[in-house]
């Protein structure tokens, strides 16, 4: 947001500060200002000049000109604008001498864009119409060099009234401490019967409506001084009309809009929901279709405005370059509700200085104030102008905001420094809030408009105001006396690192992804975007749903990382979002981990990624389950542990993988968190030695190792220590369709050392227990 410097000036009496101090003092006390610029360093030193004679150069489309510059003398210019011409009062710069095609050019006749007040580089600027010229040698009328300080939008955003000079002179007079001029005139108003009607037909929507008729208009372009205000600040000139709108939008915060009265419909305005489908053509030329949750200004034929975004084609001011010449204009000043402007500027992806400021919530007392102002700079810039009928205003009256009581000792507290009463009633006096005092030691304090719309509205706001303006740096910075209290464990995030800190270990790393997912991703795993939770409001097109599995996050990371590398290992842990039949969602944690290679059969990837659960669930068994339709129809296994179902082991289906293989374990940290938790039992450390014999068990080729093992354990009786997978074969001199699986049998006591007679035993009940699942052995 740019704010000029001398605009802020006109507001303040006696204001002495500079640019720079300036600057300063409103980061420190209202809001933070982002820089300086100077604008129109060449208004210092020009002059108006009367061009008295033009001579051709031969040869060249420049001309000799000579002009009287008043006190400066008569000047000899060469100058290239085509509308060069004996008689013209244009803009003398006296920037030194320079020879242009043989010729000594003293100084030069600038164009409105060097000059800064404009930006027509067409030609060189012509002052005033026949009757009301400057003076000759007089400074460029209304225009003299500024200062532009920009200030940080997000630091204003709750600020509807600082979106204005007047209310950032507001700001300044109050902290400097001196008086405040009103722009406005309301004794300006009309009295009398309007000539316009005006219908809200829901005063939530618009709290109100203000509007007058003017006749005899002359659009034409405004004076210097009015367009070099609006460029300094970043808005674009058009006509007169126009611009008085723009003008006061960035004087009084109050965005405006002139109808021509000519192309109106009947004689009510309606402020209404647009219909559903309603066309509607806007001052860009662009067509949009409308529903019932854009508001629309209407005529007796169709919308002529979007309401609080932008006006509408149809009924725009015309300077009769299309046909068409406005004589009557209807000037609105209005109020809206701000989150309905707010969604229909998003949704038309239509944002503009009107929107920006009606989202702010502004006030409902400053439509009147715009008229007013409207009517003294119409009276100037568009003489002849003459208003019809009175002030049609529509409201809804609203009641006074509540005072708020501000107790002296809970403020003081608050900001930790002691303030003389005094001096609080002083500063919010300055900033206009009423302040009484009807009980000893608090402080009633009212609200004024401007500042009751979302912004100040219970005690806390009132420190914030005290403070910012004492200034905070005045504050001894003093740490809290408040005993320092060891927060509550969170066993569910310290589990968390702990499995986090395992997997890291292993080799993999972590990744985060949003809990977001889009239709297309939730089809690809099979699962139903019906039993997804839908985002209201996604932040971008493929994140409409809330993931019931981390999966398809994972499987992105997979697809997009197997680009760059041949493996990689990665995990995350993050929360899965399930529906419930009422109340809040049920989020699961869930982690989940994948292994990838580019090359190989996989299988190495799946027996890596069990052996890394392995080091969080000890004993975990994978038991082979039926694949589902994103996983390898021969590679899926429900991983159990302690008698439970804890998470899925498998390999993403080919089709999900466009090279290579993924191991993936998907595991429910919940559950898992719970079977954790039990006592850990200390085991001493064997005094005597293990013993170990290895056997193999010729099985069909189908068999699951896993089962073996289990029949192995089961047949040992108590004195195993364990039983480890050592290799597995097949070929001569087996037969076709079987394969020998070995495993190293461990045995061992606590209170003695094993003779061979029971090692020999155990192992003789191990080969009965397997023969009677016909399996057998070799040797």
């Amino acid at each position: 947001m740019k704010f000029s410097y001398n605009w802020i000036r006109e507001f303040v009496e006696n204001l002495d500060y500079t640019a720079g101090p300036l600057e300063k003092l409103l980061t420190m006390k209202t809001a933070e200002c982002e820089g300086i610029a100077s604008v129109g360093e060449l208004l210092a030193s020009a002059r108006t000049a009367r061009i008295e004679s033009v001579e051709a150069i031969a040869g060249s489309h420049n001309v000799v000109a000579v002009v009287d510059a008043g006190p400066l003398g008569r000047k000899t210019v060469v100058c290239g604008a085509p509308n060069c011409r004996p008689g013209l009062i244009s803009a003398y710069a006296p920037i030194g001498k320079k020879i242009i095609h043989g010729v000594e050019s003293d100084g030069m006749l600038a164009s409105g864009a060097e000059l800064g007040v404009n930006r027509d580089h067409s030609g060189i600027v012509e002052l005033g119409v026949a009757g009301e010229e400057p003076p000759v040698g007089s400074p460029i009328p209304g225009c003299q060099p500024d200062s532009i300080i920009e200030i940080d939008n997000k630091s204003i955003t709750h600020r509807p009234d600082l979106w204005g000079h007047h209310g950032m002179a507001r700001e300044v007079s109050a902290i400097i401490g001196l008086k405040l001029k009103d722009p406005a005139r309301l004794d300006l108003l009309p009295t009398g019967p309007a000539v316009v009607r005006i219908q809200i037909e829901d005063f939530d929507l618009c709290p109100r409506y203000s509007a007058l008729v003017f006749d005899n208009v002359t659009v034409r372009p405004s004076p210097l001084w009015l367009q070099y205000r609006l460029v300094a600040i970043g808005l674009n000139p058009i006509n007169n009309i126009v611009d008085m709108t723009n003008y006061i939008m960035a004087e009084l915060s109050q965005p405006m809009h002139a109808f021509d009265g000519g192309l109106l419909q009947g004689d009510t305005i309606f402020i209404r929901p647009a219909r559903p489908g309603e066309p509607f053509r806007a001052l860009n030329d662009e067509h949009y279709t409308l529903d019932s949750n854009h508001l629309v200004i209407a005529d007796a034929d169709g919308a002529i405005a979007l309401g609080g975004v932008i006006g509408g084609g149809d009924s725009a001011i015309s300077d009769g370059s299309n046909g068409h010449t406005t004589t009557r204009i209807v000037l609105e000043s209005a109020n809206f509700q701000a989150s309905s402007i707010r969604k229909t500027s998003t949704a038309l992806k239509l944002r503009t200085d009107a929107s920006m400021r009606f989202e702010k919530a502004q006030d409902p007392a400053n439509t009147v104030r715009g008229l007013a102002r409207a009517i003294e700079l119409l009276r100037e810039i568009s003489p002849g102008i003459r208003l019809v009928g009175g002030l049609a205003d529509s409201k809804r009256e609203l009641p006074p905001p509540p005072a708020i009581d501000l107790p002296l000792d809970w403020l003081q507290r608050k900001l930790g420094r002691n303030i003389p009463p005094s001096e609080v009633r002083e500063i919010l006096d300055r900033l206009q809030f009423g302040v009484a005092e009807h009980r000893h030691g608090v402080l009633s304090v009212t609200v004024p408009s401007w500042r009751a719309t979302k912004d100040v509205g219970i005690k806390d706001d009132l420190v914030e105001e005290v403070g910012r303006m004492i200034g905070y740096d005045s504050i001894t910075p003093e740490a809290p006396l408040v005993a320092a209290v060891v927060p509550p464990p969170n066993l569910v995030r310290r589990f968390q690192h702990e499995v986090r800190s395992i997997f890291i270990d292993q080799g993999f790393t972590e990744v985060y992804n949003y809990s977001f997912i889009s239709e297309a991703a939730a089809r690809a795993f099979g699962f139903d975007p019906a039993a997804h939770i839908r985002v209201t409001n996604p932040i971008a097109s493929d994140q409409e749903l809330m993931r019931a599995s981390l999966l398809p996050g994972i499987w992105k990371n997979i697809t997009e990382n197997a680009k760059h590398r041949e493996q990689f290992r990665l995990f995350e842990i993050g929360l899965e979002i399930h529906k419930s039949p009422k109340g809040l969602p049920n989020e699961i944690p869930h982690l989940v981990a994948a292994l990838y290679s580019r090359h190989g059969d996989g299988a190495a990837g799946l027996f890596e990624v069990k052996r890394a659960t392995e080091c969080l669930m000890p004993g975990a068994l994978a038991e082979p389950a039926s694949p589902r339709p994103f996983e390898h129809p021969a590679r899926a296994a429900n991983l159990q542990w302690k008698g439970y179902t804890v998470g899925r082991l498998f390999e993403l289906h080919p089709r999900l993988v466009e090279s290579g293989r993924a191991a993936v374990v998907d595991l429910d940290l919940r559950l898992i968190q719970e079977l954790s938790a039990g006592d850990v039992k200390y085991t001493p450390i064997r005094r005597y030695p293990s013993s170990a014999f290895d056997l193999s068990v010729v099985v069909g080729l189908r068999e699951y190792a896993g089962k073996i093992q289990a029949a192995i354990a089961s047949a040992a009786g108590p004195l195993l220590e364990s039983v480890s997978f050592l290799r597995q074969y097949s070929g001569p001199p087996l037969e076709e369709g079987e394969k020998s699986v070995s495993f190293r049998v461990t045995l061992g006591s606590p209170e003695r050392t094993l003779s061979s007679e029971e090692i020999g035993e155990i192992r003789a009940r191990i080969i009965g227990s397997i023969q009677k699942f016909d399996w057998g052995t070799r040797e």
